[in-house]
């Protein structure tokens, strides 16, 4: 399979910099940006603060190359000096503080920063909180000990060092006469996506293959000028700033799920907001309670970060029919690669799980054993410490049909029985569509003999169904939409499947170990009742 490129949307090649900053010279006093606290940026307010940044920096000694760790929760303030740094001609790492003593190290050594930019309220936790902290089983980076210079952010708080810049005194000084020249090859940011304390693993964007992609996002989710995005996430939020709406942050450390009332109330006026899937059942069950509502002004629910399945869709649509629903499909390394709509994924009958069309510029192929290889403008150069990428293994098996893409499931979910391959991504889909089911996810688990039993677990669509008759319900129908050699020895209803990491995609392992331990403890309840 190949796709080519398509010859509308975006242009490739687009500087991030240059794109924000035409945007901000023609969008004027309108409002940017929203932060947690409600103080709020208009747009040629953001992109003075954004130059005048990059100007106190590079008068501070920041050199063009030089990698900044940077520890500061998004907000207006945050947003504005992650792209002051990139404009000064630095780097922003994303560092979480959390990770870890010794992997924090390891992401550090391979980064090589000259410099760190954190809150005020981490370098006093670092200094003053630890002995705490060490309690609770978090063990802080001390960040004045780093040998690095230092930036902070928020007001100053005992244990910052001495010499610190003040990003909000960077913000507010005068804006430099001339803007930053176009440097799309200029590397601008590293994320840390996985690897361990001898091999951390980083993705490296320059400030072109941001500006695709994050401009192919804001198409992708239909946003332009007057539209107001609701997220706390940078990667959505930037592509709204570069569209001209206006980006506005939910309280930091919120998710949706843990208060579905205060979620919907924080998207007054929004016409776009974002959510990962597991975090949306907790919202549809308080509308549908009646404990709250959407306002009238959301169009769009943009969905990503994990699996978008029919069953969640179809929950959705009924609950919530005037919004519009769109699943993001894309990785670190390139966002977005597709997007399809709530309605397209709920019409599409085939196996597998339909992920929209390509956007414009993405090149899509498929290795021999099927494994999705993706390609084109928003690409990342490639991870930190290793040769350029010029294309991206994906992990996910999938095809091209009428121009759309379709999902066949991950290479390492794959399971084996017999001589069968069964790829679970290929059926669950397809096996959420069935009335009263929202989530499936088949996993193999090992048995007392040293075999494995292929299970389905799925979770219901409402929450007084009983789970012995959804399960003879599901079981009975699975013959005629699977194939034989794919069925599953046992069908179980959980009432939710473990989810894993900021995305909350399915956690497999957490769900065979939650059945491996059911199943110890029928066969214990099974030997004694004997």
């Amino acid at each position: 399979m190949t796709a080519t490129p398509s010859e509308s949307g975006p242009a490739g090649g687009m500087d991030l910099l240059t794109a924000l900053l035409d945007t901000a010279d023609r969008r004027g006093d309108a409002a940017a940006l929203t932060g947690p606290d409600g103080r709020t940026l208009g747009y040629r307010q953001f992109g003075r603060a954004v130059l005048s940044t990059a100007g106190r920096l590079r008068e501070a000694g920041m050199a063009p190359g030089e990698r900044v760790l940077f520890s500061v929760r998004p907000g207006p303030e945050g947003v504005v000096l992650a792209l002051g740094v990139i404009a000064a001609g630095g780097t922003v790492v994303f560092a979480d503080p959390g990770v870890g003593a010794e992997l924090f190290a390891a992401r550090r050594a391979l980064a090589a920063p000259a410099w760190a930019a954190a809150e005020s309220l981490l370098y006093a936790a670092a200094r003053y909180g630890r002995p705490l902290a060490r309690r609770r089983g978090l063990l802080l980076p001390d960040y004045r000990r780093l040998g690095l210079r230092h930036i902070h952010a928020g007001r100053r708080l005992p244990g910052v060092p001495a010499g610190a810049l003040s990003a909000r005194r960077l913000a507010a000084g005068p804006a430099p006469a001339v803007r930053p020249e176009p440097a799309p090859d200029q590397e601008a940011l590293v994320v840390f996506t996985s690897g361990t304390t001898r091999a951390p693993k980083a993705v490296v964007h320059t400030r072109g293959s941001l500006g695709a992609g994050l401009a192919g996002c804001g198409h992708a989710l239909r946003i332009g000028d007057g539209d107001v995005l609701h997220t706390d996430q940078m990667m959505m939020g930037i592509p709204a700033l570069v569209a001209g709406a206006h980006w506005t942050m939910p309280p930091y450390g919120f998710a949706p799920a843990t208060d579905p009332a205060r979620f919907t109330r924080g998207l007054a006026g929004a016409t776009h907001a974002f959510c990962v899937p597991a975090d949306l059942p907790a919202v549809l069950g308080a509308v549908e309670r009646g404990e709250t509502e959407l306002p009238a002004s959301l169009r769009h629910l943009a969905l990503g970060g994990a699996p978008v399945l029919p069953g969640l869709l179809r929950r959705a649509a009924r609950v919530l029919p005037r919004v519009r629903f769109l699943a993001v499909y894309g990785m670190t390394e390139m966002v977005p690669v597709a997007v399809a709509t709530g309605r397209q994924k709920l019409a599409h009958t085939g196996p597998g799980d339909l992920l929209g069309t390509p956007l414009p510029g993405v090149r899509l192929r498929t290795a021999p054993d099927g494994e999705l290889l993706v390609s084109g403008p928003n690409l990342c150069r490639g991870y930190l410490g290793e040769p350029p990428m010029d294309e991206h293994a994906t992990g996910d098996l999938a095809r091209l049909e009428n121009g759309r893409l379709v999902l066949l499931g991950r290479k390492k979910d794959m399971l084996i029985r017999g001589r069968t391959n069964i790829y679970p991504g290929l059926y669950e889909p397809a096996i959420t569509s069935l009335p009263g089911v929202a989530e499936a996810v088949i996993v193999g688990v090992p048995d007392a003999y040293g075999d494995e039993r292929v299970v389905l677990a799925v979770v219901p669509d409402r929450p007084r169904a009983v789970p012995d008759s959804l399960a003879a319900a599901v079981r009975a129908q699975l013959p005629a939409m699977i194939d034989t050699a794919a069925l599953p020895d046992e069908v179980v209803v959980l009432d939710r499947i473990p989810v894993a990491g900021r995305s909350r995609k399915p956690d497999r392992a957490a769900l065979r170990a939650r059945l491996r331990t059911a199943n110890t403890q029928t066969a214990q309840t099974a030997q004694a009742a004997r």
